[in-house]
């Protein structure tokens, strides 16, 4: 089973093209991290509403990866767990690790690289 971390990006941006990340990465160990969550509360909008719903709905494990920037906590737990995969569109996380990442290929395909 893999771990496999979400960044808000990658989240909003699966919601917007109508991709269910939840059923894609059925059998992975999906981590959330608390950040993310409330950066996805306090956007309050039909997309963070919708993504909200979702959470209720699936099965994922919430980490607390610190207090701070979320981006630079995502990096610094990526760092740590070189194994994790890192779901997101966010350039400066992308650049910053050499983790495997999860991005969206073509609007509707989600793809490790």
């Amino acid at each position: 089973m893999k771990q496999i971390i979400l960044d808000s990006s990658f989240i909003l941006t699966c919601i917007k093209q109508k991709i269910d990340f939840f059923e894609e990465l059925v059998g992975e160990q999906i981590l959330l991290p608390e950040q993310v969550i409330n950066e996805i509360k306090n956007l309050k909008n039909p997309i963070s509403n919708l993504a909200l719903k979702l959470f209720e709905k699936n099965k994922f494990e919430k980490i607390d990866i610190g207090k701070g920037h979320v981006d630079k906590r995502i990096i610094k737990f990526a760092k740590e767990n070189p194994k994790t995969i890192i779901a997101t569109l966010d350039k400066e996380i992308k650049n910053k690790t050499k983790n495997q990442k999860l991005i969206i290929r073509g609007k509707k395909k989600l793809e490790v690289i």
